[in-house]
């Protein structure tokens, strides 16, 4: 912790060594995030390089995080989707990649694995927008309830609540139920 500590304060005074291993920590996870929340590999390099030029411009400018780093980076991921998504037309996303699975399984049980991920997530693009970037940052990212409030900006409490309804609706969805 008080690594990380010094290491965004050297940050913060614009040292290079110190922003090139907050890229290298960071970057991966931040790239995870946005390709869950786009699924295609080209546009969530693009989205997180220009996460990036944002830190480096917010650090520059003064206008850096007040809290905390990874949430403050969060955030900035996800208005970059939302801005992404709001400029273009929403498009099929690409099947889950084959590597995925495990390749020892049989064709007929990846068939399964393959229109069960694709049922899951058509079913998770009829959710609410805060649902899913809900689900992406606890169940993809492994966020905690509060952690996942810090970077939503919503309260412990409303960010369970907005699980427990995304789960249900999924769960209506996936049964073929109709959804309110």
């Amino acid at each position: 912790m008080t690594d990380n500590i010094a290491l965004l304060k050297r940050a913060k005074a614009y040292d290079t060594a110190a922003l090139a291993e907050l890229y290298d920590r960071y970057a991966p996870k931040m790239y995870a995030y946005i390709y869950r929340r786009v699924s295609d590999a080209a546009l969530a390099e693009d989205l997180t390089s220009e996460l990036f030029v944002r830190v480096l411009r917010a650090i520059k400018n003064e206008n850096a995080w007040r809290d905390s780093f990874t949430s403050w980076l969060y955030r900035i991921a996800h208005n970059l989707v939302v801005d992404h998504y709001r400029r273009r037309p929403p498009v099929a996303p690409l099947p889950l990649s084959e590597s995925l699975m495990d390749r020892g399984d049989t064709p007929a049980v990846r068939a399964e694995h393959a229109l069960a991920q694709e049922s899951l997530l058509s079913a998770i693009r009829c959710l609410t927008p805060a649902q899913q970037e809900m689900l992406a940052l606890r169940f993809g990212e492994g966020l905690t309830a509060r952690e996942t409030a810090q970077v939503m900006q919503k309260t412990t409490g409303a960010v369970e609540a907005l699980q427990h309804r995304a789960t249900a609706a999924l769960r209506r969805i996936l049964m073929g139920e109709r959804v309110p």
